[in-house]
């Protein structure tokens, strides 16, 4: 069977390389249901290589089906503070990416993708999306664009402009991969590409990104990082297991003290 890289090591080294964006395109794609095609990956101080994986996110220009320019952030998370990392990121993204003095009518509808490898409260789904509507408080109908301004504000409603979150929780992934995300999200959990998939980005991905493609210097750095990610899940473990054995000891004792108290 073939050995894949993980998606999170690819993205932050291998699918920067106009050669591979086939893959980002594809899983884009997929989210947004519509084709999408990069331009350039925009790099910015906020976004470059660093030794910490958990930090990594990527900055793409891209083009959507009907040819506007939209930008995508996609971050791959591990912090439970996450939502104030979504938020800064795509502030950055907008703001970095506008050249001084330009109008506001040159920002960017912004994408923000999420994958995360962490517990995240409750909800069943393994795909959240999040836009940002305004909804009337007594009418509960939508806000839309005068019909005068049409002309020159080109959008219907404020969603065409305002951010979208897409939040992928890779760990509540249990299904048998029968749709285009189904077969993407068993890729990012277990590393699965079927032999005949047609889901965009993966049968690039089942090209590029064999594990015996890369040079032995790139095998060992991966095989490190593979190392790190299980430490780092150890060590998460461990602290919770220890939390909840003080827990359990901090409330016995406590049982004890108000039983005493109920006796005397």
């Amino acid at each position: 069977m073939d050995k894949y890289v993980r998606f999170d090591w690819a993205a932050k080294r291998m699918l920067r390389d106009k050669a591979n964006f086939g893959v980002l395109e594809g899983l884009m794609t997929v989210l947004l249901e519509e084709e999408v095609k990069i331009v350039e990956i925009l790099e910015s101080e906020s976004n470059q290589d660093t030794e910490d994986d958990k930090f990594n996110r990527i900055d793409i220009k891209a083009k959507n089906s009907k040819g506007e320019i939209i930008l995508v952030e996609i971050k791959q998370i591990r912090e439970f503070y996450f939502l104030h990392h979504i938020l800064s990121g795509v502030a950055k993204t907008i703001t970095e990416h506008i050249n001084l003095g330009e109008r506001y009518k040159e920002v960017k509808k912004v994408y923000s993708i999420s994958i995360i490898y962490f517990d995240l409260g409750k909800g069943a789904d393994y795909l959240y999306h999040g836009q940002n509507q305004f909804v009337g408080v007594h009418t509960h109908d939508l806000l839309q664009i005068n019909t005068r301004d049409k002309n020159t504000i080109k959008m219907a409603t404020p969603d065409d402009i305002f951010l979208e979150y897409y939040i992928i929780r890779v760990n509540e992934f249990n299904k048998v991969a029968r749709t285009p995300i189904e077969e993407w999200l068993d890729y990012l959990k277990d590393g699965h590409i079927k032999d005949d998939t047609t889901t965009p980005g993966l049968a690039e991905a089942k090209e590029k990104l064999q594990y015996l493609h890369m040079s032995e210097k790139d095998r060992r750095a991966y095989d490190r990082h593979l190392d790190n990610i299980m430490i780092q899940n150890d060590v998460l473990e461990t602290k919770m297991l220890e939390g909840l054995e003080q827990g359990f000891e901090k409330g016995f004792e406590k049982g004890i003290e108000q039983g005493i108290k109920k006796k005397n």
